[in-house]
């Protein structure tokens, strides 16, 4: 197992042979705890995954305890008393609970009955300092080809559709190529809880190692500079239809992004400052 430390010095676990998929993490935030019992709504499906383990052994029912990290996310299920009792050790934050009296699992659980328990959570919060909730870096990784690029994850307020709702969604921007994840399918996703985020995070890992395997430019890179060549084109038309003599966009993939695109969004989260609804 390798670990790999991120550009904000949190250090995760990855698999040998998928260097890009993350399958531990040492430390996490605890940004949700609970119980549940039998006559919960849904109680029987969400105990499934203990009995289908052979670990449905607290008839009374079960604390519990949502973990996540930038990359990573995992549920830890103890006694309903373990849990209590660390909510009471924990009113100044500093609570810690010993994770061997119970069983931990990998993610947050999905399906009926946790799908209406478990509430919308982001990583960016503004109770911890953030703009508002749901809006931030997550995570960055420094660019192994380009030096003084970064590859970031962040979350924010786009829409699919110029004419359609204002959503909250997860992405990563390279800043060595400055590629709008919005054209690329699959690459932009609603931030809906730890998995999607750990998505968007694996998928910029993956945008690294492509640039590391292939370097930057080449056909097969995921990490391919267009130095240009579209805002050229646009800016050769736009002058021949209005017949002006100067631009109409920036003529650099960099400027452009920095006023247009992805950077021009992760600028103003960086200053603590609400961009504008991207794509609106």
């Amino acid at each position: 197992m390798q670990t790999i430390t991120n550009t904000y010095g949190t250090p995760h676990h990855v698999s040998d042979t998928s260097p890009a998929h993350v399958t531990s993490c040492d430390s996490y935030r605890l940004p949700l705890v609970g119980t549940i019992a039998p006559g919960n709504p849904g109680y029987e499906n969400m105990v499934k995954i203990l009995r289908d383990n052979g670990h449905d052994t607290r008839p009374e029912g079960y604390g519990l305890i949502f973990l996540e990290s930038e990359e990573f996310s995992a549920t830890y299920f103890g006694s309903i008393e373990q849990i209590e009792q660390y909510k009471r050790d924990n009113v100044d934050g500093k609570g810690t609970f010993d994770a061997a009296l119970g069983v931990t699992y990998a993610q947050w659980p999905h399906g009926k009955g946790w799908d209406t328990f478990l509430p919308r959570v982001f990583w960016n919060l503004q109770a911890r300092g953030a703009i508002a909730d749901g809006l931030g870096l997550v995570t960055a990784f420094a660019h192994t080809e380009i030096p003084g690029a970064e590859v970031i994850v962040y979350e924010f307020e786009g829409k699919w559709l110029p004419d359609g709702e204002a959503q909250q969604m997860v992405t990563y921007h390279c800043t060595g190529c400055h590629m709008d994840t919005f054209h690329d399918s699959g690459h932009v996703h609603d931030n809906t809880g730890p998995d999607r985020r750990r998505w968007a995070a694996r998928q910029a890992r993956q945008h690294l190692i492509s640039a590391s395997r292939h370097g930057v430019g080449d056909k097969s890179s995921a990490c391919r500079p267009n130095n240009g060549e579209m805002l050229r084109a646009v800016n050769a038309v736009a002058r021949e239809k209005w017949g002006t003599t100067g631009n109409a966009l920036p003529d650099t993939d960099d400027a452009y992004c920095a006023t247009k695109g992805p950077c021009s969004v992760i600028r103003e989260l960086r200053a603590g400052i609400r961009p504008p609804v991207y794509r609106a």
